[in-house]
C-alpha cells in the first residue's frame, strides 16, 4: 500500500471491525524478514537499543525482542547497526539507472527525490510514470521545478514575465503539487531562472503555501555581489518565508572568498527560524561539487537567449574578450581560480588544458564549450565550514546525486552517506551515531513532509540499511570515483531484500511517492522535547475519535489511548503497537499496527488529525485513517 491521506473530505461507503486501545503488542509471526541481534538506532536521535525488526507486507510490524517468532527470511545483524533507509532529498537521479540503483543502495539509500535545482518535467505524474515502467529498485518522489516551469513559460531569454505568464507558472506549481509533488526546488544560479527577480519568483510559487510545503533553493551567486554565498543564503530565506513555504538552504556551503564564514550563514538561519520562518539545509561532505562547466562561469548577460545566441557571442571578438574576463573572475571569487576546475570526463585539469592550448584559462573554458557541453567539478570551500555544517541540528545530509550508470563524475554519487559515516562519525567524532542517522532518515522526511518513513517504529514503511560500524565507509576518489562504499550490509526497500550482504539482489521493490495534502513540511520536534496530543470528535455518520497520545523526552515511540467506536459504540480499530508520535501546530500523525480480525495479523496504519484542515471548507477539524489492505477513512471531526 502507498500511503497518501485523502485530499477530499468526506465519509466512504467502508465499514471497520475492531475496537482502538493501544496494548501491548504480542507475538503474531510468523513474518516475511526478520532483522535480528542488531542495534537499532531509530532516526528519532535517541540513544541506540537491542532489539529485533519484524516486516509483513512491506511495513515494520514490530520492534522487540522476538527470539520466538519466526520469518521467511532471517537477517542476522549481530554486531551490525540497524536504521531507517537513508533518503536523498537533493538527487539527480537518471531513470536507467534507478531499476538497480546500485551506487545508492550501496550508500544505504532507500528514497531519491529527484527534480532537485529547480529542474526536471513540469508533468511530474508522467514523469514518475515513465521512471518507473522498468521497475524501481530504490523508492523515487519528485519536486516540482521552478526552473522547468519559468523556462517553459517565458523561455531562456531575459525578460520580464506578464501576468498571464505568471499565472500559467502558477498553475503549472499547483499541478505538480496535486500531483504529489514533495515541494517547490529551485535553483536560481541557473540561467534563465536566474533572470527571475525576487518578487516574480514568490509570486509564481507563493500558491504552495497552501500545501505547507518547501523551498529547496541552489543559492544564487552574481558578481554585483561579488559572488556572495551570504546574500546568496539571505535571498533563499526571503524567498522562502515571503511566500509562505520552509526555505531549504540546498547543498549549503560558504563558497571562494567567504569560506571561513559559515557560521554567519548558520546564524542567519536561525536568526530566520526565530522569527518564524522555520528554515533547514541539506549538505555533502565534500569540498567540491559539480555542475555544468559554463553555468557557474558564463556571465549571465552572455547566456541571455540560450546555447545558441551564447556561441554567437563567442564568435564576435569584443563579446569574447569581455566573456572571457568575466569567466576568470568568476572562477577566482568562486573557486580560488581555474587551478579549482576540474572535467571528470576527460580527467583533466583545466589550468594543464590552458596551458597545452598557451591561452587563458577563461579562452579555454570558451573553446571547450564552442567544441561540447562539458561537466566540472568545482573545487569551493574549507573543511571548518563543511563541518559546522554538518553539524548545524537542522541540515540533512543530501548527496547531489542519485543512482547513475556513468562512472565519470563527482565521487559524491558513490561514497557520500557512507563518508559522513566513517570518516565525520567514526574516525573524528563531529557527529554521533545517532545524529548522523536522523540527519540522513526522519530529518530530511519531516523536511519535504513524509509521515511514514525516516522512523523504525510499527507502522512506518519497510525501508532499512543495516552497516557495519566498524568498517562503513567510501572508497571513491576524484581520480577513481566508482568505487562502491564498504560497510552497507543489507538494504530492505518496502520489505523486498535489495542489498544483501553487501551485493544487489535485483529485487526492484521500490515505488514511486507521492506527497499529499496533509504531509507538511515542519521541523524535526520531540527529540529532546516531550510532546503531547489529544482530541475527539464526532464524523457526519456518527463514528467517534479519540485520541490522547504522549511522547516522553528520549522515548522511542508513543503511548496513550486512540479510540475509534461506530454509532453504537462498537469498537472499529484494535490498535497493537504505536509508533512515533509527529506534531506541528494545529497538526499530529500517529503511526502503529491494528489485529485484524479474526486473524489476528498486523496491519500498519497511519492516522492524521487536522485542528483546521486548509483543504475543506471552513478550514473544519478532519480526521484520516489508512489501515493497509483496507479503503481509507476520513471525515471532520464535530
Amino acid at each position: 500500500m502507498q500511503r497518501t491521506a485523502i485530499r477530499a473530505i468526506g465519509v466512504l461507503a467502508f465499514v471497520f471491525a475492531t475496537s482502538v486501545y493501544l496494548g501491548v503488542l504480542v507475538g503474531q509471526g510468523p513474518y516475511d524478514v526478520i532483522v535480528r541481534h542488531g542495534t537499532v538506532i531509530d532516526g528519532t536521535g535517541v540513544a541506540r537499543y537491542a532489539a529485533d525488526v519484524a516486516i509483513a507486507n512491506g511495513f515494520i510490524v514490530r520492534v522487540a525482542d522476538l527470539e520466538d517468532e519466526r520469518a521467511a527470511i532471517d537477517i542476522d545483524a549481530r554486531g551490525l547497526d540497524v536504521a531507517p533507509g537513508f533518503i536523498n532529498i537533493h538527487s539527480h537521479a537518471t531513470p536507467d539507472a534507478l531499476p538497480t540503483a546500485e551506487n545508492m543502495l550501496t550508500q544505504g539509500v532507500t528514497t531519491e527525490i529527484v527534480n532537485a535545482d529547480g529542474g526536471g518535467f513540469t508533468d511530474i505524474a508522467q514523469q514518475l510514470t515513465d521512471t518507473a515502467r522498468a521497475g524501481l529498485a530504490v523508492n523515487v518522489g519528485a519536486y516540482i521545478g521552478f526552473n522547468s516551469v519559468w523556462s517553459t513559460v517565458v523561455g531562456s531569454a531575459d525578460r520580464r514575465p506578464a501576468d498571464a505568464d505568471v499565472a500559467a507558472m502558477r498553475r503549472l506549481i499547483v499541478a505538480g503539487l496535486e500531483h504529489g509533488a514533495w515541494g517547490v526546488s529551485a535553483g536560481l544560479d541557473y540561467k534563465p531562472a536566474y533572470y527571475a527577480q525576487v518578487e516574480e519568483i514568490v509570486r509564481v510559487v507563493e500558491p504552495a503555501i497552501t500545501w505547507r510545503t518547501n523551498f529547496p533553493n541552489h543559492d544564487r551567486l552574481t558578481p554585483e555581489t561579488n559572488f556572495s554565498s551570504q546574500i546568496g543564503v539571505a535571498e533563499t530565506i526571503a524567498i522562502g518565508s515571503k511566500a509562505g513555504l520552509v526555505p531549504v538552504v540546498t547543498h549549503m556551503k560558504s563558497q571562494g572568498r567567504e569560506q571561513g564564514r559559515a557560521g554567519e550563514l548558520l546564524a542567519m538561519m536561525d536568526a530566520a527560524t526565530k522569527r518564524g520562518a522555520y528554515t533547514a539545509a541539506d549538505v555533502y561532505p565534500y569540498l567540491a561539487g559539480q555542475t555544468g562547466l559554463g553555468a557557474l562561469t558564463i556571465p549571465a548577460w552572455a547566456q541571455d537567449g540560450g546555447r545558441e545566441a551564447m556561441l554567437a557571442r563567442f564568435h564576435d571578438p569584443a563579446q569574447r574578450a569581455r566573456i572571457v574576463k568575466e569567466t576568470e573572475a568568476a572562477m577566482d571569487a568562486r573557486f580560488g581560480g581555474a587551478s579549482g576546475v576540474y572535467l571528470p570526463a576527460i580527467k583533466r585539469e583545466l589550468v594543464d588544458i590552458a596551458r597545452e592550448q598557451q591561452v587563458s584559462p577563461g579562452e579555454a573554458v570558451v573553446r571547450i564549450l564552442e567544441e561540447r557541453n562539458e561537466t566540472g567539478i568545482m573545487r569551493f570551500g574549507s573543511e571548518e565550514d563543511l563541518v559546522r555544517i554538518l553539524k548545524y541540528p537542522a541540515a540533512s545530509i543530501a548527496c547531489d546525486c542519485g543512482a547513475t550508470l556513468n562512472t565519470r563524475q563527482h565521487p559524491r554519487a558513490w561514497g557520500s552517506f557512507p563518508r559522513v559515516l566513517g570518516r565525520y562519525v567514526r574516525e573524528q567524532r563531529v557527529l554521533t551515531w545517532e545524529d548522523a542517522i536522523r540527519k540522513m532518515t526522519a530529518l530530511p522526511a519531516n523536511t519535504i513532509g513524509m509521515i511514514d518513513r525516516g522512523f523504525i517504529a510499527p507502522g512506518m514503511a519497510a525501508d532499512i540499511t543495516v552497516f557495519d560500524p566498524n568498517t562503513v565507509i567510501d572508497r571513491a576518489t576524484y581520480e577513481d570515483p566508482a568505487q562502491l562504499s564498504e560497510g552497507i550490509r543489507d538494504v530492505i526497500v518496502n520489505g523486498a531484500v535489495a542489498l544483501r550482504n553487501g551485493k544487489p539482489t535485483g529485487e526492484r521493490g521500490g515505488r514511486v511517492l507521492a506527497r499529499s495534502a496533509h504531509m507538511p513540511s515542519r521541523p524535526m520536534n520531540g527529540v529532546t522535547a516531550p510532546r503531547r496530543f489529544a482530541a475527539r470528535g464526532t464524523m457526519a455518520d456518527g463514528r467517534r475519535v479519540t485520541l490522547d497520545l504522549a511522547q516522553a523526552a528520549g522515548a522511542p515511540r508513543a503511548t496513550g489511548t486512540f479510540r475509534l467506536v461506530d454509532a453504537h459504540g462498537a469498537a472499529l480499530i484494535d490498535v497493537a503497537g504505536l509508533g512515533v508520535l509527529q506534531t506541528m501546530k494545529d497538526w499530529a500523525s500517529i503511526t502503529g499496527t491494528t489485529r485484524s480480525q479474526p486473524a489476528g495479523v498486523l496491519r500498519p496504519f497511519t492516522a492524521v488529525v487536522e485542528q483546521a484542515d486548509p483543504f475543506a471548507p471552513g478550514t473544519p477539524r478532519t480526521f484520516s485513517v489508512e489501515v493497509a489492505g483496507q479503503p481509507p477513512l476520513t471525515g471532520v471531526l464535530k
